[in-house]
């Protein structure tokens, strides 16, 4: 039999190396879908993980870096926080051993909005809505433990209707309670955010997929030779 044609031999290539590319994709696809779902469900908010994305919440001092002071209290940039859905009336407010929030961004839509990683000074309620006090650990002149002056908390403005009152922010906003933190892997995220390791993860799993269309082109290829050997006829034996 005639040896195959180098375009016969790229179009099998081609053919193998899309179906596993499609492979890879829809796989990833479905594992973070459903981790996505799973821990929505579980943890009873639709922001269940989130990157610490600034040094808000960080007491390292001098200045913190998110690397050698990932030990440190509280948070720090590059932190992957749990947060676990919570009632405004479960929420404890006694500073400074208080819940440590996460809120959707007052001034800004709440399906854009960056989330606001902060903890809460005081709460109390007021028209049948309850409003926090908040400051970020790493903030103003008496950072965390040490008592905040009025001043140096949080000042919430803006947003719509009721999300806002005097510098407090609404039970509205609230999109749970951290719950556990992953030191350094919250950097991952950040980077997807920016599209660098997404980037990344295509180029893996290009480079998976060409590992498995050659490893399986070259499988056939020899599967192929013995068969081919075997239907070649034989040359007559000289007498």
């Amino acid at each position: 039999m005639g040896l195959r044609s180098p375009r016969s031999s790229l179009g099998k290539f081609l053919k193998v190396y899309v179906r596993g590319l499609l492979r890879v994709l829809v796989l990833a696809t479905v594992i973070i879908s459903g981790a996505w779902l799973i821990l929505r469900t579980e943890l009873n908010t639709e922001e269940p993980v989130i990157p610490v994305c600034n040094t808000d919440m960080c007491t390292a001092q001098p200045q913190c870096s998110g690397f050698w002071d990932a030990f440190q209290p509280t948070l720090h940039v590059g932190d992957l926080v749990l947060v676990r859905g919570v009632k405004a009336s479960a929420v404890n407010a006694a500073y400074p051993d208080s819940d440590v929030l996460v809120f959707h961004a007052a001034e800004q839509d709440l399906q854009g909005s960056e989330p606001v990683i902060t903890r809460v000074v005081e709460k109390e309620e007021q028209n049948g809505t309850t409003y926090f006090r908040t400051k970020a650990d790493g903030e103003g002149t008496h950072k965390w433990p040490e008592k905040p002056d009025m001043f140096e908390c949080d000042q919430w403005y803006g947003g719509q209707g009721n999300y806002t009152l005097n510098g407090m922010v609404s039970e509205k906003l609230l999109v749970g309670r951290v719950v556990f933190r992953i030191p350094w892997v919250g950097h991952l995220a950040i980077l997807v955010g920016s599209s660098a390791l997404l980037v990344v993860i295509v180029l893996v799993a290009l480079w998976l997929s060409v590992e498995f269309a050659v490893s399986r082109v070259g499988k056939e290829k020899q599967e192929a030779e013995p068969q081919q050997d075997a239907e070649r006829p034989s040359k007559p034996k000289g007498l």
